[in-house]
């Protein structure tokens, strides 16, 4: 029953994960569909090139609330002896993989940047700070989104296993979560990556062309 259990609770937070909400904002404003122009990526750095600041902000927290929600909820049930334990990280990798692959959308999806903070505010308040604040350092001083997303990616695990047994308590099957979320946010950033190498990397703000 604790299996099943923790597979159902994975399945729905992989279908929360799969609500495009840059798509469902976008619809919701009359704005254009974020995933027909830019770099294509329905998230809110893209939503934020229509020059529509508001559908920007309720995108990223949309996205953000659907990471920490299910992860909180686990940790809920975890606490009452509805879940196990190790449902916690496979709730929070689900979520994620449901922004990356959604099935509402024909499996394509965001980069994770906001479901990762997401997540990782719900694992631990000073862990998603640490993060967020790694992302907006580098975002203001670089300009690209991308960028700033990669170096809070690669110091996610490191601010994890760091804290972990200082700040709060280690656990290291959500250690192994938060890696595999970061080497996938990494991996979503290929083209990016691709991108800034050829100088061809649009920055944060820049109007759809």
């Amino acid at each position: 029953m604790t299996i099943l259990t923790a597979l159902l609770a994975a399945l729905a937070s992989y279908l929360l994960g799969s609500i495009a909400f840059a798509v469902v904002v976008s619809r919701g404003m009359g704005l254009p569909d974020p995933r027909s122009f830019g770099s294509g990526n329905p998230g809110a750095t893209n939503v934020l090139r229509t020059g529509s600041k508001p559908a920007a902000a309720l995108t990223l927290a949309l996205d953000a609330l659907k990471g920490w929600l299910p992860v909180w909820l686990a940790y809920q049930g975890q606490h009452v002896g509805f879940l196990d334990h190790a449902a916690v990280p496979l709730v929070a990798i689900a979520v994620f993989l449901g922004h990356l692959y959604p099935i509402f959308f024909q499996f394509k999806g965001g980069k994770g940047v906001a479901t990762a903070a997401g997540v990782l505010m719900a694992v631990n308040p000073w862990l998603g700070l640490a993060t967020m604040a790694t992302w907006l350092i580098v975002a203001m001083f670089s300009r690209y989104s991308s960028v700033a997303a990669l170096a809070a990616a690669l110091f996610a695990p490191f601010y994890d296993w760091f804290g972990s047994g200082l700040v709060w308590q280690a656990d290291p099957a959500m250690l192994v979560a938060v890696t595999v979320i970061a080497a996938l946010v990494v991996w979503r950033h290929r083209q990016n990556i691709r991108n800034l190498l050829d100088g061809k990397e649009r920055r944060i703000g820049a109007k759809r062309p």
